[in-house]
Parts: C-alpha cells; sequence; structure tokens
C-alpha cells in the first residue's frame, strides 16, 4: 500500500491507497511513525458488499473500510462526504486515487476565506481522485501548519466530462476512526444566549448540527470536538473540526454497526444542487483541523492562536483596539445630533477612544419598519452632514464609528420601490418579514455593487475610523428575479460569496478601518467572518452574568480579542438583572472592551469606575490580545463563582477574574485554581502585595475574598518575581 504521510510538530495524519485506488484514513493523533494500514481488519463481513474487482474476494468492502473521503455510490452505506449527480440522472460516483503532490506553502481558495501564512510555515498536500466514467475529477487539498498543529481540508470538483454534472453534496473534511468511544462537545443556543456547550456522546446513528438559516446561526456554531469519554480541560486526547464559512452548513457524528466513528463537515446539502458545466469547477469552503492529547484548553490554545496569526487580518490583527462608546441602548433609534454630541463629550471625559452612531442615522429611519436600503444621511436628524458630526467627535479626541446593515431593505424604502426585483421574495407569495425587513440579493452582483457604493460614499464624506456591520434577520424565500437564471442549486452560496466580496471591497479600500461583525449579536460568529473583521459582537444580550456563559462557550474556539464586550446600563436591557458597575467591567473586559449606555446618567462613583476601567483595560490589554486563555470554572456546574485567566506565553504574568455567583451567610472558603503559570515561580498578585508560588495558585488555589451582596467581582493581576530572593509563606 502506498503512504500519504503529514507531519506537524506534535500529531501524524497518514493516509493509504491500496491495490483498488481507493484513498484509506489510516490514522490520526499523536506524532508516529510507521505503516498504520496493519491496523486494519480485513474479513468478510456480512450484508458489506465488495468490489466488483475483488472478484471472489470478500475481504475488503467500502462499507467497513476507513475513507479519505467517502462518496455516494461504491458501496459504503455511511454517509458520504460527496455525491453528484449526472445529467442522465445517475446519482452517486466512484472516486478512485489517480495521482498526489506535496507543494510548499499554504493554497487559497479564490472568492472564500482561508487560513494564510508564510510559504515557510506550511505546505500543501494535492491528491487528485477521479470518477473516469464521469470524467469527474476531485481535488482534496490539505494545507498543513506544522509549527501549530493544524491541518486545514478544501476540496475542488472538476467536470472534465461533455455533459453537465450536479453536486449534491460536497463536503470539505471527513475523519474515519476504527476504535474509540468518544463524546461530541457542540456549542447550541439562540438569540442572546448563543454557543452553549454541551457535550452528549457519539451514538449509533447519525447525528447533525448545522444551520439552514442562511448563516452560520445563533443555534449552531461551525466549531465541534471530537473528545475521549474522559477528557477534560487538562487532559485526554481530542479532535478539533472548524468551518471556515459564514452560510448554511452541517456537521455529521455517525458511529456505525461495527462501533466505528466518521465525523465530517461541510456545506449544508440542503437546496445544494449546483450545476457543474464542462470545464468549469467548484471550490468548497476550508475546514481547519487539530489534534492534542493535552486537554481541551490546549486545543481551545491551538485555535485561538490560528485565528489571532493565520485567519484575522489587517491592522487590527494583533493591534490594540480603541475602548468605544455605541449609542445603541443608550438611545435607541431616538436621537438628534446634539444628543449624540452630549454622550460622545462624556466619553470624552471618561476617557474613551471612540464613539460609535448605531442604527437610525440613515434615510427614513426612526422606527425598524422603514430606511434600509436606503443608505443616504438623515441630515435633518443629525442637524447636518455626517461630517459634522464626526468632525465634532474628532474634535473631542475620539475616533468616530457607523453602523451598517448592507444585506437589508424595508419595504418602506425608496430602494425596495425602486427594485422590488432585489429582495428574496418568491412569485405569488407573501414574504416572510423578521424585523420587519426582507434580505437582498446578494448572489447577484450588481445588488452587491450599488450597496458597496452607496455605503462608500457615506463613509467617505466624513472621517469614519469603525464600522459595525450587522444583519438582523435570517434567510428564506429564496428567490432571484434574474431572467434565465439557472443556479438556484447553489444560490445560498452565491448569496455567501456576495457577502465576501463586500467585505473584501471594504478592507482594500479601507485598509486602516476597524470592521466589526455582528448578526443580531453572535449569529455569524464564525472563521470564516473572522477573515474579513477582527471581532464580531459576541451577543446582544449584554447582562453581565449570562455574558459569563456566553464567552466561556464562544472561548473554547474563538480567542477573547474576537469578542465585541461591552459595559451596559442596569437593569440590563435584555433580563432586568442588576449588577453593579466593577461586575460588568471585569467580565467585559474578557473581550474587546467597550460601553454601551448614557454615560451621563452615571453616578460621580461609577464615572470614577469607568475611568479606572479604561486605565486597566488599557494595562492589560496585551494579555487579552496576546495571552492564553484559561478557563476555570464550568457554568452549571461551579454555582459560587465564575473565573477565568489570561497567562502571558512567557508565564510570567497572569489576569485572573472572578465573579461571584452566589451568596450565602456564614460563608465557607472558596478557592479559584489557577493554570498556565509556573510552579517554580513565585507570584505577587494584586494591589494587596500577597505572594503566593505558583505550584500553591495551580493546586491549593487563590482564595476568593469574602464580600456580602450578589455577583461581586475582582480582577487579580499576578506578576512573577525572582524566587530565589524572596521568602514565600506558602
Amino acid at each position: 500500500m502506498e503512504l500519504i504521510t503529514l507531519q506537524t510538530k506534535n500529531t501524524t495524519y497518514q493516509m493509504g491507497i491500496n491495490d483498488l485506488g481507493f484513498l484509506l484514513h489510516l490514522y490520526y493523533g499523536p506524532r508516529a511513525e510507521g505503516d498504520m494500514s496493519r491496523l486494519l481488519d480485513a474479513r468478510d463481513r456480512g450484508f458489506s458488499g465488495n468490489p466488483y474487482e475483488m472478484g471472489l474476494d470478500r475481504t475488503f468492502s467500502t462499507d467497513v473500510v476507513p475513507l479519505e473521503y467517502p462518496c455516494y455510490g461504491n458501496g459504503d452505506y455511511r454517509s458520504p462526504a460527496f455525491n453528484v449527480r449526472s445529467s442522465r440522472g445517475v446519482f452517486g460516483a466512484d472516486l478512485r486515487f489517480k495521482k498526489w503532490e506535496m507543494k510548499s506553502g499554504k493554497y487559497s481558495i479564490p472568492g472564500l476565506p482561508a487560513v494564510f501564512c508564510d510559504e515557510e510555515e506550511a505546505y500543501t498536500a494535492e491528491i487528485l481522485l477521479e470518477d473516469e466514467a464521469l470524467r469527474l475529477e476531485v481535488l482534496l487539498r490539505y494545507g498543513v501548519l506544522p509549527g501549530i498543529d493544524v491541518i486545514t481540508r478544501s476540496v475542488v470538483v472538476r467536470n472534465r466530462g461533455k455533459e453537465t454534472v450536479y453536486i449534491d453534496k460536497v463536503y470539505s473534511a471527513c475523519l474515519d476512526f476504527i476504535s474509540g468511544n468518544y463524546g461530541l462537545l457542540h456549542f447550541c443556543g439562540r438569540h442572546t444566549m448563543e454557543r452553549n456547550l454541551e457535550r452528549v456522546p457519539v451514538i449509533h446513528g447519525k447525528q447533525q448540527f448545522g444551520s439552514r438559516r442562511g448563516t452560520s446561526s445563533h443555534q449552531h456554531n461551525p466549531f465541534f470536538i471530537l473528545a475521549d469519554e474522559e477528557t477534560t480541560e487538562d487532559y485526554g486526547s481530542c479532535y478539533g473540526m472548524a468551518f471556515l464559512y459564514s452560510g448554511n452548513f452541517s456537521f455529521e457524528a455517525e458511529k456505525d454497526q461495527y462501533h466505528q466513528t466518521r465525523i465530517q463537515i461541510g456545506m449544508l446539502d440542503e437546496m445544494l444542487d449546483a450545476p457543474l458545466e464542462p470545464g468549469e469547477e467548484f471550490f468548497s469552503p476550508e475546514a481547519a483541523m487539530a489534534y492534542t492529547s493535552e486537554g481541551l484548553t490546549a486545543l481551545s490554545h491551538i485555535y485561538h492562536d490560528l485565528i489571532r496569526n493565520h485567519v484575522c487580518r489587517g491592522k487590527y490583527k494583533n493591534a490594540s483596539r480603541p475602548v468605544l462608546v455605541n449609542n445603541w441602548e443608550a438611545t435607541y433609534m431616538d436621537f438628534d445630533g446634539e444628543k449624540l454630541i452630549e454622550i460622545a463629550r462624556r466619553a470624552a471625559e471618561l476617557g474613551l477612544d471612540m464613539f460609535v452612531l448605531d442604527d437610525g442615522w440613515f434615510g427614513k429611519r426612526d422606527r425598524d419598519i422603514s430606511g434600509l436600503g436606503d443608505w443616504t444621511v438623515n441630515e435633518k436628524k443629525l442637524g447636518g452632514p455626517l461630517s459634522k458630526l464626526a468632525d465634532a467627535v474628532n474634535g473631542l479626541g475620539m475616533k468616530f464609528g457607523l453602523w451598517i446593515e448592507p444585506e437589508m431593505v424595508n419595504e418602506d424604502s425608496d430602494l425596495y420601490r425602486e427594485h422590488p426585483d432585489w429582495a428574496y421574495v418568491i412569485p405569488g407569495r407573501k414574504p416572510n418579514r423578521c424585523r420587519n425587513q426582507l434580505v437582498l440579493d446578494f448572489s447577484r452582483p450588481e445588488v452587491v455593487d450599488y450597496i458597496f457604493e452607496s455605503i462608500t460614499r457615506v463613509i467617505d464624506s466624513a472621517n469614519v475610523e469603525y464600522i459595525k456591520m450587522d444583519m438582523n434577520r435570517s434567510i428564506c424565500d429564496v428567490f432571484t428575479a434574474v431572467e434565465g437564471y439557472q443556479n438556484y442549486g447553489k444560490i445560498m452560496h452565491e448569496y455567501v460569496l456576495g457577502v465576501y466580496d463586500f467585505l473584501e471591497r471594504l478592507n482594500q479600500r479601507y485598509p486602516e478601518l476597524l470592521i466589526e461583525g455582528c448578526s443580531g449579536g453572535g449569529g455569524r460568529f464564525d472563521m470564516g467572518m473572522l477573515y474579513y473583521t477582527p471581532q464580531i459582537w459576541c451577543s446582544d444580550n449584554t447582562d453581565a452574568i449570562e455574558r459569563i456563559r456566553i464567552q466561556h462557550g464562544t472561548s473554547f474556539c474563538y480567542p477573547p480579542c474576537t469578542m465585541g464586550a461591552h459595559v451596559s446600563a442596569v437593569p440590563n436591557h435584555q433580563t432586568g438583572r442588576i449588577t453593579d458597575i466593577k461586575t460588568r467591567g471585569v467580565v467585559a473586559m474578557a473581550g474587546s472592551f467597550g460601553y454601551e449606555l448614557d454615560l451621563n446618567l452615571l453616578t460621580e462613583e461609577e464615572k470614577a469606575e469607568v475611568r479606572g476601567q479604561i486605565r486597566d483595560y488599557k494595562k492589560y490589554e496585551h494579555l487579552i490580545l496576546s495571552g492564553d486563555y484559561y478557563r476555570l470554572h464550568t457554568p452549571g456546574k461551579d454555582t459560587e463563582a465564575a473565573a477565568w485567566a489570561f497567562v502571558s506565553k512567557d508565564q510570567k504574568e497572569a489576569l485572573l477574574s472572578i465573579v461571584s455567583l452566589d451568596t450565602h451567610g456564614n460563608e465557607p472558603a472558596n478557592y479559584i485554581r489557577l493554570r498556565g503559570l509556573r510552579p517554580d515561580l513565585v507570584y505577587h498578585c494584586g494591589e494587596g502585595g500577597e505572594l503566593y508560588s505558583g505550584a500553591v495558585l495551580m493546586h491549593t488555589g487563590y482564595p476568593v475574598p469574602i464580600v456580602p451582596g450578589e455577583y461581586k467581582a475582582w480582577q487579580i493581576h499576578l506578576t512573577a518575581q525572582s524566587a530565589g530572593s524572596l521568602e514565600v509563606p506558602l
């Protein structure tokens, strides 16, 4: 058997090509040497068919062996990664190995986000499979980043025949495991409560998660973990699979009749019937895989470093972010220019860096029933052109930012009255509304061009240094009014490509611009969007206690610096909960920090707290941007206190955050065990000057202060001292 082996610093990925040309998956795990094909069990299995070339030998069946890229129609009855339909109505394919090669550097994908790196940091393996009867080629591409133990995968489908072929399923990655009992960690939720960790066993049959909402969605995030049953934060084998895509997706986990497990991820195959004309090729989005034997925290660190250094781009990739105030929860759409300047003036006095004007500044937009699509400044409402407001904000020493929602349109808008065919509406049916708006057909280049030109005219008219790009509904009623359009089988994919095109052009035109992604908060929080926007509004739920859980689940894949997190007003607008401003600040500092409230309504004591929070955030931002993040509690399990920590890469500095979740009379002592410190170093902890060894902090823990009242919070800054020169009582 010919072997193809991909090596990273700590992992090995091996495939094999058998005599019949089937590409088998042999191994993915800790770095190893040797021929893993000897692990395969070759024998006759009941009701598992055999390729015709085997003759009377029934010891090989595609229904049993681990396959690298399984397809429908060749005797494998498990869920396939690939399926096509010929123009004559024949379903399925028989993909056989043709050739492979290794290249230096990392591949890219036209029109789609992809992991990037310097040429010397990666290599690419390309494996060509072919169905000779269909004259169809499937190119499997593997981008290997050895230094960070990441392997990316993408697929190119090429029609070398003379007839149209229809792609019904084209997943980007599949992993087959011949042994093991696994648990599946996925991240589910809803609007204002996204990315809740749920851990379930992989059972016999198929478990499927995903989105058919047109976006990656609030309901399921396109990141999954397969872990050994005993795997914890600190120990055990686990595999990550993330999808760099912001549209409909599907993840499948399946245990077969022989207790073998298959996991795979890719574009949702519902509504996918993509025509591939002779000579045409189709590129799948990218999946990023990682493995570690050191537990869930180590896996998170791999993805955090990958996203920070090889997915996010531009000026703010690793740079300090401005501390901003957004006027949304302060005013909603009820504002004028004077009211906005008053908030900005107070923000400048308190030391903030940026004022962001949210929804309501354009068209006829005093309620959410009108105006979307009309990207012209409402000068009557603002008291002048946008430049007047931006100049006033700049004059206070702050940057100016703006909210947009380019993919949407209201029926009560000049754009819809002029171009009703530009919205997704099925002829003869009344459309589904959500937030009183319809979705523009971003699969049409002329629609994207018009919106891009409209919005860039606004940006060019004033000194806009930040954009918050929102998307406030799911997609349905999908229909394009383009005469003769034949590509309905890939229209949802073309919509996503249109969004990416819009964002890419925005980045190219304004390289200094900070763009924050948003979709009703965290409804499009994925690695695809992070390729264009280095931060994403984590959730529309700004309640500090709820945010602890949301940010906890988000952190399994996404680094905290990508999470937009704000201090908002109390009682909280989503939950009615009251927490003090210190607690709200501590929680928001576990992300890209800002405020979302009327700063003029703060007490003098609260204003002093805000000044201190801004100073602290800027003091600790280097840890939040680039430090290793440790989850020190489990929501729902640890009810006394929530805790997390940022630790510098050299382990000499850390920021510990604690929030009490419950309070009792005659309170027992509670200790938070840190992780990631050096046991041989002594740490100076907080303003009180306590000294603790790293070993004690990790094995016994830091004592939580006992203070009466609900939802109290503490931030403790730890700095390593010279152990040899100190007497440590512990």
